[in-house]
């Protein structure tokens, strides 16, 4: 049989190359023929082309994002998690070739209930999150970059530059980003604009990132309710999407924010800000303590993905020249599972496969570029000693990260941005956390996991 199929997870970074790969490989392991088209933050890749569907006998989608499916109309059509694209590939092929489903649009796609992503808050905020996180991490190194060149008041030509390059532009558009992404993915393109002035607002009267969240989700559900209930004459269709939804959406969204929302999310803003910087010795301990165990607890699951947003929340606080704190913590504890899991390898041989000791070798590279998932296939086939270990050491991590008062400017990057001066604060102490997380959580799985 012919399947094609597309894979998108929400920040578009691990899971969707995991969930095609399994998909491959599990499809030729069955004798059928498959083609997989990525939808991850680079784009799409290897694109399904109209020849691709037309031969195909059925359409599976593993995502956890919105995805576009016009082209698949009177297809034979299966949606599914892309987590179950990883942990039960054949699965959803059997699925996605049983079921009897036609995609007729996407309203009648509604019907399709068994295994159907969950469609709500959750993905509207991954959405508006995945689209935000370059932003951030472009303009968090470009603003590491002027320190490293000029100094902590980034002096000279070159860092003024690098500075309004990641200050001025990349860092200011992120709550516009944010805001307006969560509105599309709410009502598509009509949300966009909405949400971004609610981004923009939030930026503009300091109500922080949850200001930002709650510009974008509120022009995205205005957007869509005015899209829904209003109903021009024929000869005036055209002005619905060009004059009358966006400007309706934008004042309501607009005067909304200023006069409602400013006000409690910027004091709220601050209070949060105050409550970070003013963290200290065992308060800071416990918070990263249990920043850190939500990081592993998961392997980048919701609760990870809740702890890294407020860590990416707490870089939104900053001002030129400091690091975060709890970014530093959050980023430490997701590298120690797939670092820790290799290093078991290492140590206790005898306890994994032949093949799990090959993704040993590839976990060493996932871990130091901050991608947790890369302890995904140990957990899937060992997962109550697996988490229990890995969340262990990643909790000791995020103590330690915060004890020492470790910081960190950019939301990525693993390794990658330890050699970049004022990326990170007291690394030294930083590395000492990630070594000392990793060695406990390894020693522990390789002390209670069972011998082949």
């Amino acid at each position: 049989m012919k399947i094609v199929a597309i894979t998108s997870c929400s920040t578009g970074i691990a899971h969707t190359y995991m969930a095609a790969e399994k998909l491959q490989m599990e499809a030729e392991a069955m004798g059928h023929q498959i083609k997989v088209e990525t939808q991850g933050s680079i784009g799409a890749e290897n694109v399904l082309t109209a020849e691709d569907i037309r031969e195909a006998d059925a359409v599976l989608i593993a995502a956890n994002t919105g995805v576009n499916k016009d082209r698949f109309v009177g297809k034979r059509l299966y949606s599914t998690s892309v987590e179950d694209g990883i942990q039960k590939p054949r699965e959803i092929i059997e699925k996605a070739l049983a079921t009897d489903y036609i995609y007729r649009d996407e309203k009648a796609s509604v019907a399709q209930t068994e295994s159907k992503p969950k469609v709500g808050v959750y993905k509207h905020l991954m959405a508006g999150v995945s689209y935000m996180i370059p932003f951030v991490v472009a303009g968090g190194i470009c603003i590491a970059l002027s320190f490293a060149f000029g100094g902590i008041n980034s002096e000279g030509a070159i860092a003024q530059a690098f500075h309004k390059i990641g200050s001025g532009v990349c860092m200011a558009l992120m709550f516009p980003i944010l805001g307006g992404y969560i509105g599309h993915s709410i009502a598509d393109r009509p949300g966009l604009l909405p949400g971004m002035v609610g981004g923009m607002l939030a930026s503009a009267l300091n109500a922080g990132f949850l200001g930002a969240l709650i510009g974008g989700f509120l022009g995205g559900y205005v957007a869509l309710f005015l899209k829904n209930k209003i109903h021009m004459p024929k000869g005036l269709e055209g002005l619905m999407p060009v004059l009358i939804v966006p400007l309706l959406s934008s004042v309501t969204v607009g005067l909304t924010m200023i006069f409602v929302v400013g006000t409690p999310f910027t004091a709220l803003n601050n209070a949060i800000t105050n409550f970070l910087n003013n963290l200290s010795g065992v308060n800071s301990a416990v918070l990263g303590l249990i920043l850190g165990a939500m990081m592993a607890i998961d392997l980048a699951g919701p609760i990870g993905k809740a702890a890294y947003f407020f860590g990416v929340a707490s870089l939104t606080t900053l001002t030129t020249g400091q690091t975060a704190p709890v970014m530093a913590a959050v980023m430490a504890s997701g590298m120690v599972p797939p670092l820790a899991m290799a290093l078991s390898t290492i140590i206790a041989k005898d306890k994994y496969t032949v093949d799990e000791r090959e993704s040993g070798k590839t976990a060493w590279v996932l871990g130091a570029s901050f991608i947790s998932e890369g302890a995904i296939p140990f957990a899937a086939a060992d997962p109550v000693r697996v988490l229990f270990s890995v969340t262990i050491g990643s909790a000791v991590t995020g103590a330690l990260s915060m004890l020492f008062n470790c910081g960190l400017a950019v939301p990525h990057g693993g390794i990658f941005v330890f050699l970049i001066p004022g990326a990170v604060s007291n690394l030294v102490m930083y590395l000492v956390s990630i070594a000392v997380g990793t060695v406990i959580s390894a020693v522990i799985v390789s002390m209670i996991k069972k011998k082949l």
